[in-house]
């Protein structure tokens, strides 16, 4: 799959961070059935390799149902789903739309995680860390859900590379319990920083 964008260096990266408020945990979200829009709940608890508890998407192979009809014994790339908040805030004049309801598991506030690499580690609260495995791509669930919202969650940069706006995937490498309010830290990896591609 081609790559979102061209990925920002390191340095850059790390200047976007210093301009934006400490990187928190806004909400926590999860479903047990395949509904478009996950419940956002009090607190959530990452299991490694797995995913989060109770969630519909969790496992160590593929969940997705359209992932699923194709290939069952697929590993499973998505088991956590983080979105910014500031993408709401960004679609605030034409949208009303808050944690859980694009079925993320995490929303997140201060980092912008379109731009992170391929394999970025991000801590969240005390114990847990996922690793970004790739962009989630708005599929026409969006649409159903509000109309005309698939078509504000991608657009194109000056260069006419696709941005995927719906926020990026990750799988569980180390678990634990995450709350709202929670620290987030990130943690790029080593060597080359590739650009994410869509999962």
């Amino acid at each position: 799959m081609p790559p979102n964008r061209s990925t920002p260096s390191s340095r850059h990266w790390q200047n976007l961070v210093v301009n934006c408020p400490p990187p928190s945990v806004v909400a926590v979200s999860r479903s047990a059935s395949h509904d478009f829009s996950k419940p956002a709940v009090g607190s959530i608890t990452l299991i490694e390799g797995w995913g989060v508890e109770g969630d519909a998407h969790a496992g160590a192979t593929a969940q997705h149902l359209y992932v699923v009809k194709k290939d069952p014994t697929r590993a499973n790339l998505t088991q956590v789903h983080l979105i910014q908040q500031e993408l709401f805030v960004e679609l605030a004049d034409r949208f009303v739309v808050g944690p859980g309801e694009l079925g993320e598991n995490v929303t997140t506030s201060g980092v912008d995680l379109l731009s992170l690499p391929l394999g970025t580690r991000i801590h969240l609260g005390a114990t847990a860390i996922v690793e970004v495995t790739g962009l989630r791509s708005p599929c026409s669930k969006i649409n159903a859900y509000q109309g005309g919202l698939m078509k504000a969650l991608v657009a194109k940069d000056d260069d006419g590379c696709i941005i995927r706006k719906s926020g990026v995937m990750s799988i569980v490498v180390a678990g634990g319990e995450v709350l709202p309010g929670d620290a987030l830290r990130v943690e790029l990896p080593d060597g080359p920083h590739l650009p994410l591609g869509v999962v």
